[in-house]
C-alpha cells in the first residue's frame, strides 16, 4: 500500500508543478531566451540518461558491445533511416557482437 501512496504523491506533485507555470504566468509569454533553454532540456536529459545507462556510474560497467550497438544505431539514424530501424540495427549489432564474443 505504501507504493501506491508514493505513486499518488508523485502524480499529485507532477500535476501541481505542471499547473504552477500557467497559474503564475497567466497570459504572459516567457522571454525569448527561455524558449531556447526549454527546447534543449529534453534532448540533454535524454543524452545524459543514455550515457549513464550505457557506461554505468563512474564508467565502471562499460560493455563494449552496448557501446558498439549505440554507435550502430546512431550511424543508421544519421543516414536518415527511421527511428525503429535504427533501434533494431543497434539491438542486432549488440546481439551479434555478444554472440561472437561468447564463442
Amino acid at each position: 500500500m505504501t507504493l501506491w501512496i508514493a505513486i499518488a504523491a508523485v502524480a499529485a506533485g507532477s500535476f501541481l508543478l505542471k499547473g504552477a507555470g500557467p497559474a503564475l504566468l497567466g497570459a504572459r509569454e516567457l522571454p525569448g531566451w527561455s524558449a531556447g533553454v526549454l527546447a534543449l532540456l529534453a534532448p540533454t536529459l535524454l543524452a545524459a540518461l543514455v550515457v549513464v545507462e550505457v557506461l554505468g556510474r563512474h564508467w565502471e560497467n562499460v560493455d563494449l558491445t552496448v557501446v558498439a550497438g549505440l554507435f550502430a544505431a546512431v550511424g543508421v539514424f544519421l543516414v536518415r533511416a527511421p527511428m525503429l530501424v535504427a533501434v533494431v540495427a543497434g539491438a542486432v549489432t549488440t546481439a551479434l557482437l555478444r554472440l561472437a564474443l561468447s564463442v
